[in-house]
């Protein structure tokens, strides 16, 4: 086994009992990325110097017996969130000349416990994608492969592309990811890896470029259960600069995920036995009720009346906030600025050109929908919806513990496929977005392939501010499924 092979809290291990070295461990990922990114194209920046000078820093903290619980763990961070003095692009070209002065609340959580960052991971344009097609910076690959087409590019998902392809490749042993509607759970499925929405409010989003600000949440991705709950527990927690954020305890994640399963109730949505959907997902999410029951869970049916109205209302309510939020890249304050014979020119020439044609796509649906004579039409209608729709999951978990349901309709498609269609591709979050939209948290784990060899995964929707019984879950399907299936193209391998 190769450093690059190890999981997050495999590596910790490692380097408590003094196994490797941090420098060791970073040289090797960042070897790994010297080999594949130029395929993979999962990391829009790489900051080699630095990921060895903060490894150098954590083996000095190993030898005085100080180190934080990330200690030299070198990971990824979306390039969504700002990182003091290094680019951050949010994959767009509008803001490709911007060095934060600042560091966002996340990232600099895991510094502070001793994270080594590799880079900036790519990412669909402000994070509106499920594809990662839309990155000014250039499409990111899947490393897995079709078995019956080998040939085929296949996406990582979106928005968090890059982070969930830097994983499943071993260029990266986690990364950070934001999720609106579904970008860390459908990504973390199409890429055969974990990763965690937490409960809206549990990480801070400041620092983090906004997209939707009722939505958008931070959260992991990694190889395994257990290395998500490692991260989030560092991720998390109360920041005061964010109105939002919840002054709650961070529980011991890790501690739940050896928790089991006996006794808990299990409920079954039917709405999410949607028309249309690929038999082997459906025999999955059998088998995985199947192996919850086995663990001594007891399985409910239950109802998500509303469910089917998640898609419309999330297109409002998403683009209308991003309207709003991106009104402030106007080539002005920072970013890019084009240049322009009067105000109304600059702004106009400057977004023309920084904008890519899915953010201009969601920014006319939001400003459409919050204009006047059409605000209380669709936006405010959405709202009530969305009320509607945290209804019947605050009435679900009167009756159960957590929520088991498929991440996504489909495995990983092909670059290319469903692209000329907006709509196909805004159903990839079918399964994601009610959770989103009622703040809940959800969890991605894979449970097995489909018959072309591509990974597939389950998702866990639990009680707000209940991370630890959703990793309960998680871990549970986890060991019953026992997917160790690795990708082609991967650290390691020749590929």
């Amino acid at each position: 086994m190769t450093l690059t092979d190890l999981t997050l809290t495999e590596a910790r291990d490692g380097l408590r009992q003094r196994r490797f070295s941090s420098r060791e461990l970073t040289e090797a990922h960042l070897a790994a990325i010297e080999a594949l990114n130029p395929r993979l194209n999962a990391f829009i920046t790489v900051t080699a110097e630095r990921a060895r000078t903060q490894a150098d820093a954590a083996d000095a903290a190993f030898a005085r017996g100080d180190a934080g619980p990330l200690a030299g763990l070198p990971i990824a961070i979306k390039d969504l969130f700002c990182t003091k003095g290094v680019r951050t692009t949010a994959g767009s070209d509008i803001l490709g000349p911007f060095v934060p002065p600042y560091e966002s609340t996340v990232s600099g959580n895991l510094l502070r416990d001793g994270a080594v960052m590799l880079g900036k991971a790519n990412m669909d344009e402000f994070a509106m994608g499920s594809s990662n097609m839309t990155s000014a910076y250039g499409a990111v690959e899947n490393p897995w492969k079709r078995r019956q087409d080998r040939e085929a590019v296949l996406v990582p998902g979106g928005s968090s592309g890059g982070s969930a392809a830097s994983v499943a490749a071993r260029l990266a042993l986690g990364a950070t990811a934001t999720d609106t509607g579904g970008s860390i759970r459908q990504p973390a499925s199409f890429c055969g890896i974990a990763g965690i929405k937490p409960t809206y409010g549990r990480c801070s989003r400041w620092g983090i470029v906004a997209f939707a600000s009722s939505l958008d949440q931070a959260g992991p991705v990694a190889r395994t259960v257990r290395d998500c709950a490692a991260l989030l527990r560092s991720m998390a927690g109360h920041d005061a600069r964010d109105s939002t954020s919840v002054d709650c305890p961070v529980p011991d994640y890790e501690a739940a995920c050896s928790r089991g399963v006996k006794g808990l109730r299990i409920g079954v949505p039917r709405e999410y036995r949607a028309d249309g959907m690929p038999g082997e997902i459906d025999t999955l999410w059998q088998q995985g009720l199947a192996w919850l029951r086995d663990a001594g869970a007891e399985t409910i049916d239950v109802s998500l009346p509303h469910t089917k109205y998640g898609l419309a209302t999330y297109y409002i309510v998403a683009p209308a906030e991003c309207s709003s939020n991106l009104a402030r890249y106007d080539g002005v304050r920072f970013g890019l600025r084009e240049g322009a014979e009067d105000l109304t020119d600059l702004y106009e020439r400057t977004r023309a050109r920084g904008f890519g044609a899915e953010v201009k796509r969601r920014v006319l649906i939001g400003t459409y929908v919050l204009s006047a004579g059409y605000y209380d039409a669709y936006y405010l209608k959405a709202q009530k919806v969305r009320a509607l729709i945290l209804r019947d999951f605050t009435d679900a978990f009167q009756r159960v513990d957590a929520l088991l349901t498929p991440t996504a309709p489909s495995a990983a498609f092909a670059q290319g496929e469903n692209m000329d269609d907006p709509i196909k591709m805004y159903l990839n979050d079918v399964f994601t977005v009610p959770a989103s939209m009622a703040g809940v948290p959800g969890m991605s784990v894979p449970g097995g392939l489909d018959a072309n060899g591509l990974p597939l995964g389950l998702q866990v929707i639990g009680r707000p501010f209940d991370e630890e019984t959703v990793f309960a879950v998680a871990a549970a399907i986890e060991r019953a499924a026992g997917f160790s299936h690795r990708p082609a193209i991967r650290a390691g391998n020749g590929a």
